[in-house]
């Protein structure tokens, strides 16, 4: 008879008293199982847990992630100032370079208000103390906003048409202020606003003694204190009395071209003047070696005289 070594557990039954043998390693196997299945439950457990935890912890912000945040922010708010402040000084630099177009624009009419004033353009057609007038049709779609570069450039190029336009009027009035001049400066007319011719130039009966003489202007009578005027623009070079003629005043109008205004009862003018044409520059009288109220008018280039009659009657530009 043999004896087996595995020990055994009799089971009794509430039911009817039966009994079940179960043997001992089937039983501690069952054990090892559900021991097994209870570790792993907790390890599952307690995984999650941590797990819970730690996500619990990083959400809570540190101290030193907060001084993270704060350099971030700090960094990017200098990153806003810098650019505002980019942003303003292109804002300066265009209002400043638009205050310089506003001042040469307005020295622009002004030489146009010049040329209209002239003479030269129809004032009708251009009117400098108005805008141009342009227009048209409004689009559907609305239109963008320029950028800063794009107002950059139309601004570079209006500035280069500017400077162009400038360049073309400042030649143009050059051109006109010389014109001007030379006809400021081309002597021509009477001195005299009223009065007549008295002694033609050349030989004559002198009014004194009656011999031939020769005579190196024209006398031209009128009323007493009557207006002298210049024929020709110039600089006054003789405003004082002279031997024979009186008070004379003497202007050199360039070229060679020397007019001369004598026995006159008061000078309006002192040398170094600069007349206009038609100025008054004294007054008539019979001062010096003269027979009664007459201006002498003399016109001499390069210091010899002329018939002054040639440029009383000539036309005045």
């Amino acid at each position: 008879m043999n004896q087996e070594n595995d020990m055994n557990i009799i089971l009794v039954g509430k039911h009817h008293g039966k009994s079940r043998t179960l043997p001992l390693n089937s039983l501690v196997a069952a054990a090892l199982v559900l021991i097994a299945a209870a570790v792993v439950v907790a390890a599952f457990w307690l995984g999650f847990r941590v797990a819970s935890v730690q996500a619990e912890v990083s959400d809570t912000p540190t101290p030193a992630l907060i001084a993270e945040w704060q350099d971030r922010l700090a960094a990017q708010q200098q990153d806003v100032d810098t650019m505002r402040e980019h942003a303003r000084q292109q804002v300066d630099a265009l209002t400043l370079r638009l205050g310089e177009m506003q001042g040469r624009l307005l020295r622009l009419d002004a030489m146009g208000q010049r040329f209209v004033e002239s003479g030269l353009l129809a004032s009708d057609e251009f009117n400098f103390d108005q805008p141009a007038a342009m227009g048209g049709p409004e689009e559907s779609i609305p239109g963008e906003s320029y950028t800063t570069p794009q107002l950059s450039q139309m601004i570079d190029q209006l500035e280069s048409r500017i400077a162009d336009r400038e360049q073309q009027l400042r030649l143009l009035d050059s051109l006109i202020s010389r014109k001007k001049l030379e006809d400021d400066r081309f002597v021509a007319g009477r001195p005299i606003t009223w009065g007549w011719l008295s002694s033609r130039y050349g030989y004559r009966s002198d009014p004194f003694n009656g011999r031939r003489t020769w005579h190196d202007g024209v006398d031209l009578a009128g009323k007493e204190g009557s207006d002298i005027i210049a024929v020709a623009a110039g600089v006054v070079t003789w405003a004082d009395e002279r031997y024979g003629y009186g008070n004379l005043v003497e202007i050199d109008h360039g070229d060679g071209l020397v007019t001369r205004y004598a026995h006159a009862k008061a000078v309006k003018v002192k040398v170094g003047d600069v007349v206009q044409k038609g100025q008054v520059v004294a007054l008539m009288g019979s001062t010096g070696r003269s027979t009664g109220p007459h201006v002498h008018f003399e016109v001499l280039r390069n210091g010899k005289s002329q018939n002054p009659e040639h440029y009383i009657q000539r036309a005045s530009r």
